[in-house]
């Protein structure tokens, strides 16, 4: 779902020390000696802890998690905001929609579910290259819809590397093809897992960082929940698979002899899991209702038909969110037994170890940092001084912003990236008038479009770390699908968003 916290390496290169003392200069700068907002000392302190946390999530001086605890020391301290209210942002029904959807999540690894999911997939996709590649993406992509972008990689990439076996075997002449072939289902299925990701609201943490950002700053507004975001992400997430495909496809693969793998190798790899068991027929069950639950809640409507949402069975139906939905089924995994010979139940505390908790802190770190930025008038002060932008042509606006976090995403973890902009942007919108939606959404789905360094996402770090990938051609390939994915995301969001959201 996001990039992992952070490697160390690197971390006392000089290009990062020197953003370091920079953004430390800048930060000190604007907390003691400027003046932004006269008699509202706090603008200037936001802006200061701001820069100061931006600076080390970039050159992530320090584990990220740990840049996302500062608010709750500095926020109160500088007297910009009370200390229970910063505390209060580290937990909410976002951070428990990201809590529940992981459990099923572990519960489905767990039981190998996902692995035999994927499986199925590949066998119908058919033997033949072009096929077998669609096939990995697939898979991918539907994987990490609804589990870890690294877990599915994972998975995939293990797959894709007993293929690649068999291929070299009954092909050793052909060494050339046979590293596109290789290219092509690497980069493949870490691209596949970033696009698949975006596209459902639990699929990526940037998602759900929109989700609460947005709340945050404008609570008056409609909800941005499950149904309403696939609505418009989903259209870009299968623009963006089939061209990267075809993109693939027609670097790699349009060219090569070479015939793919026989059904039968993928036949025998499920034969070896064995026939289902219980535990996957009751995680599928289970969350089957989940994504059923999720859609439904608010209720369905084709044009003039409507279907009511559940929540309205309840006494108080604006109690529930997605959040709640998540958790329900996430505690349920706890009480259901997995009917194997070990007694287990389909989730225990043991397996919560794989829970990424850092990405629940650096949730925390956002929403605070957001949250001041709305009491300490901040965004205010950010959107007079950038009303200037108003005469940009809208359309011209988006490309640039697009452009902008596409390829910063690819040097910073994207959901600090993402926390770190949307403030920013939504004060933007405001200032010259244009709906703020129209333009978070965009950066929001950028921040998962980084396909050119194997640090932008763990996806492209796995793929990498396999060596069968050098970097001059992930950064050439992604190069170009980065520029494809601006084309995308641009022209999708400026004119199918506003008819989605309802919005001039």
């Amino acid at each position: 779902m996001s990039k992992d916290t952070v490697s160390a390496s690197g971390r006392g290169t000089p290009i990062r020390f020197l953003i370091l003392a920079l953004g430390a200069a800048i930060s000190v700068w604007l907390g003691f000696f400027s003046n932004l907002q006269p008699g509202s000392p706090e603008v200037s302190r936001t802006a200061a802890i701001a820069v100061l946390m931006a600076t080390l999530w970039i050159t992530e001086w320090i584990p990220l998690a740990a840049t996302a605890l500062l608010p709750v020391v500095l926020f109160p301290v500088l007297g910009i905001q009370d200390g229970k209210e910063v505390s209060s942002a580290y937990f909410n029904h976002i951070v428990f929609l990201f809590i529940g959807g992981f459990i099923v999540a572990l519960a489905m690894q767990h039981c190998q579910l996902h692995r035999r999911i994927a499986l199925h997939i590949l066998i119908a996709a058919g033997p033949s290259i072009s096929r077998l590649l669609l096939g990995f993406m697939l898979a991918t992509a539907l994987l990490s819809m609804w589990i870890s972008n690294t877990a599915a990689t994972m998975m995939m990439v293990t797959i894709a590397s007993a293929l690649l076996l068999t291929l070299k075997k009954l092909n050793a002449e052909r060494p050339d093809e046979l590293q596109a072939i290789s290219h092509s289902l690497l980069l493949g299925t870490a691209y596949a897992a970033s696009i698949g990701g975006l596209s459902t609201l639990v699929g990526t943490p940037p998602n759900l960082a929109f989700a609460q950002i947005f709340a945050q700053t404008f609570p008056d507004a409609s909800e941005v929940d499950f149904l309403s975001w696939m609505m418009f992400a989903a259209p870009i997430s299968i623009l963006l698979f089939a061209a990267t495909w075809l993109f693939l496809y027609r670097v790699y693969l349009q060219k090569t002899k070479i015939k793919g793998v026989d059904r039968n190798f993928l036949r025998q790899q499920l034969s070896e899991m064995g026939p289902a068991t219980r535990a996957q027929k009751i995680v599928f069950g289970l969350f089957s209702v989940l994504v059923l639950l999720w859609i439904t809640r608010n209720g369905v409507s084709f044009g003039s038909f409507a279907i009511p949402g559940w929540k309205l069975l309840f006494a108080q139906p604006a109690f529930i969110n997605d959040g709640t939905v998540a958790i329900a089924i996430g505690c349920l995994m706890f009480f259901v037994p997995s009917f194997d010979k070990s007694g287990d139940r389909l989730m225990d505390w043991g397996k919560m170890k794989d829970m990424p908790w850092h990405i629940v802190l650096l949730f925390g770190g956002g929403f605070a940092l957001a949250g001041a930025f709305k009491a300490s008038g901040l965004s205010t002060y950010i959107g007079v001084q950038l009303e200037g932008l108003s005469q940009l042509h809208p359309f011209l606006l988006l490309v640039a912003i697009c452009l902008l976090i596409t390829f910063l995403t690819e040097l910073t973890s994207n959901l600090a990236t993402t926390e770190m902009i949307l403030p920013i942007v939504a004060a933007l919108a405001v200032s010259i008038d244009v709906a703020p939606l129209l333009l978070m959404i965009p950066v929001t789905i950028s921040c998962s479009c980084a396909f050119m360094m194997p640090v932008a996402t763990p996806p492209n770090a796995i793929v990498f770390g396999t060596g069968q990938v050098k970097i001059r051609e992930m950064v050439r390939t992604g190069f170009v699908l980065n520029l494809i994915a601006v084309t995308i995301v641009t022209v999708v969001c400026y004119f199918l968003l506003p008819l989605v959201i309802g919005v001039d």
